[in-house]
């Protein structure tokens, strides 16, 4: 059976064996597993691109800039831990979205995701490349083989299977998140408040000061910036249809994920601005290792932040491909995206979900090699996924209030709509920033959205999750009404 917007429809293939041949390996991780997928989404946020929010408004303004995409992220990520309980499918943010904003409410929300999952692996390949490339590693004087190697070797190991993926995802994080507090100790010893608010202040900006440099405009700037201490962390639920008992694992797995990326965005920001000063790290590609650099000299101590940064990149390339392979499969398996992109192999792994978008970053990051401009273009579509979710769990708890919630989140609407504002507050930032990323985005939204609306709104499949999830919920109003 099919849904389009209105009612269902026969097609030849969707039977039993549709989604026996798109179904992953349940009961692969437990909250530990899924608590280091959250953060290894995020970790390479700290050891760079955030520093950039420095030169949009200055230590202040980048540090309320980061406190308050801090709250919007803990508002979100406690309602998405409320609806993963619910609706515990690989689909996440789209599948809730499907449930409380209909078939294109779904599908917005899930390419949204699927923009930011599929862009940021791109980026962050090029960045992996340039660290290789200034460590002096292999002799390699270009970064392409490097991006060429993170998409084959990291995929291999997911086709491998998702208990051996998460795992190596964990230990790479645990390293990453290790060599942060060694790094945290060892600036704070030089830190000088002082050094926080070096930023000459740009005197014709409203409201500037020395802690608000380019004034109160600043901090609406820095937003984006900001994002890269969380960004990902909402990627989590991804992982719905893999993990043992979701309805529980999932809530705690992103409530711990949350509590550890304060902790560390905390110690980073402050640690860094305060050792070497705020206008020393602005521009920095590596700012931890500039934080370490003494009048500008490489120490023993710089070095082995500079191997662990990589070991952060590494960390978040690989769990991002992991979590846009499992949004790719979603869609695709109910039919918003073409249906042979959710089949699975025999170890369960959504092998074109992988290698496809890992074709499609390869490209994009060696015929570009501009890895803040797409950066930015997965923080378009971020914001974007973010307000729809967020919105979702608002229409959920107004229409539904007697849906079984297995958790429920504290503070109910008022939480998701702190986070909705935020989000739209956020995604208006964008275009302070680079209008041009949020233009792409655009560009590419609109694509989908010619696809959806020509075609695949008709050719829903019914057996999907998602669909069926929606369906019976259309089912119970109707005998409701009746």
């Amino acid at each position: 059976m099919t849904l389009d917007t209105q009612n269902t429809r026969p097609t030849g293939d969707t039977g039993d064996h549709y989604l026996e041949r798109r179904t992953l390996r349940r009961g692969s991780a437990g909250w530990l597993l899924l608590t280091g997928l959250g953060v290894a989404y995020v970790v390479s946020g700290d050891y760079s691109g955030w520093n950039f929010g420095l030169a949009q408004g200055g230590f202040g303004g980048l540090g309320i800039a980061m406190a308050l995409m801090g709250v919007m992220y803990a508002c979100m990520v406690f309602s998405l831990a409320e609806l993963s309980s619910v609706l515990p499918t690989a689909g996440g943010g789209y599948g809730f979205a499907r449930r409380a904003l209909g078939p294109w409410g779904g599908f917005l929300t899930g390419t949204a995701i699927l923009i930011e999952y599929v862009l940021a692996p791109a980026a962050i390949s090029i960045f992996i490349g340039d660290y290789v490339e200034s460590l002096g590693l292999f002799g390699l004087t270009s970064g392409r083989p490097v991006y060429l190697a993170c998409f084959l070797v990291f995929i291999g190991i997911h086709l491998w299977g998702v208990g051996e993926a998460l795992r190596f995802s964990f230990v790479v994080t645990g390293i990453a998140v290790a060599a942060l507090l060694v790094f945290a100790v060892a600036a704070f010893t030089d830190f000088d408040a002082s050094k926080l608010n070096d930023i000459p202040v740009d005197t014709g900006a409203f409201g500037a000061n020395s802690w608000l440099p380019m004034g109160l405009l600043g901090i609406w700037a820095a937003f984006p910036f900001g994002m890269w201490f969380f960004l990902g962390v909402e990627g989590v639920p991804l992982a719905a249809e893999e993990t043992k008992d979701p309805a529980r694992t999932l809530p705690r797995a992103i409530r711990w994920s949350m509590a550890i990326l304060v902790v560390l965005a905390v110690l980073t920001f402050l640690a860094s601005s305060g050792a070497r000063g705020s206008a020393a790290i602005q521009g920095a590609g590596n700012p931890l290792v500039e934080a370490l650099r003494p009048g500008g000299r490489a120490t023993a101590l710089s070095r082995i932040v500079n191997y662990a940064g990589l070991a952060g990149l590494v960390a978040s390339f690989f769990s991002l491909i992991y979590a846009g392979s499992r949004q790719l499969f979603a869609l695709s398996r109910a039919g918003y995206l073409p249906r042979f992109l959710s089949l699975t192999s025999r170890r369960k792994a959504p092998y074109l979900g992988l290698l496809v978008p890992g074709a499609i970053g390869f490209a994009l990051a060696a015929s570009t090699g501009d890895g803040a401009r797409m950066l930015n273009v997965a923080v378009f579509g971020a914001t974007i996924s973010y307000a729809l979710m967020s919105l979702s769990h608002i229409v959920l708890r107004r229409r539904e209030p007697g849906l079984e919630r297995p958790y429920r989140t504290p503070g109910g609407v008022l939480t998701s709509s702190v986070a909705l504002v935020l989000a739209c507050a956020a995604l208006v930032a964008t275009f302070l920033v680079d209008v041009t990323a949020a233009l792409i985005a655009l560009g590419v939204y609109a694509v989908a959205i010619g696809y959806f609306g020509a075609y695949s709104r008709r050719h829903l499949v019914a057996r999907a999750p998602e669909e069926e999830f929606a369906a019976l919920a259309a089912a119970e109003a109707e005998l409701e009404r009746d």
